[in-house]
């Protein structure tokens, strides 16, 4: 089904007319389908201190929680799509923890990033190098492991913010182009050339890597 004014499909807002009128099991419904993507965007910018300290499905349950107080006012003015809606109020909660848990040592790592309308974590350039690497690495290179991830590591913190931020959205979070273009505020076309840019610019750096590091990206 095709996108509606709120930018939702009309699936998905006439699922949320149900929830309006009280029929709460549709909520529920509705918030499973978006826990995978969410937990991922989660995984990727949860401070890397944080790891055992916090699992991202307690930050996802308690975005939720918060969710559904707001929801009243997301219905009555739905500025954006639904689930991007949710995407920043579990982004909100994974800054409050942050803060929380962090205080003036969240400088150092898990910044915020200037790219949204509001504060939202970047994602963290080792979480990325893992997730590269985890599904790439041939057998006879799984014992390097920990090297090339800090040679990914290091080429991903030397890219441009908005490019790696881009990447992220695109090819980790699976995003679309006008969810990426709407998060970051930019024109569609601008997206869709940004990420061919980025990526391919990614790709170039990668393959100057020692020891063949092939496959990480499509």
């Amino acid at each position: 089904m095709g996108p509606t004014q709120t930018g939702n499909s009309s699936e998905t807002d006439r699922l949320l007319q149900s929830v309006a009128e009280g029929n709460r099991e549709i909520w529920g419904d509705l918030l499973t389908r978006h826990r995978e993507r969410l937990h991922t965007m989660v995984s990727l910018r949860l401070d890397p201190r944080l790891k055992g300290r916090i699992d991202p499905s307690d930050v996802i349950q308690e975005a939720f929680l918060t969710a559904s107080i707001q929801l009243n006012d997301y219905l009555k003015n739905p500025s954006m799509p639904f689930f991007l809606w949710l995407r920043a109020v579990t982004g909100q909660k994974l800054i409050a923890l942050h803060r929380h848990h962090l205080g003036k040592q969240k400088r150092d790592a898990g910044r915020e990033i200037p790219l949204y309308p509001r504060a939202f974590p970047e994602a963290s350039s080792a979480a990325l190098a893992a997730q590269l690497l985890g599904h790439a690495l041939r057998p006879s290179q799984v014992a390097m492991q920990a090297e090339f991830e800090a040679k990914v590591h290091e080429v991903l913190d030397q890219m441009d913010p908005l490019d790696r931020e881009i990447l992220v959205l695109r090819h980790f979070e699976q995003l679309s182009n006008a969810e990426s273009a709407q998060v970051l505020d930019l024109g569609e076309s601008a997206a869709s050339k940004r990420y061919i840019r980025a990526l391919r610019r990614l790709k170039t750096i990668l393959m100057e890597i020692p020891g063949g590091i092939e496959g990480l990206l499509p």
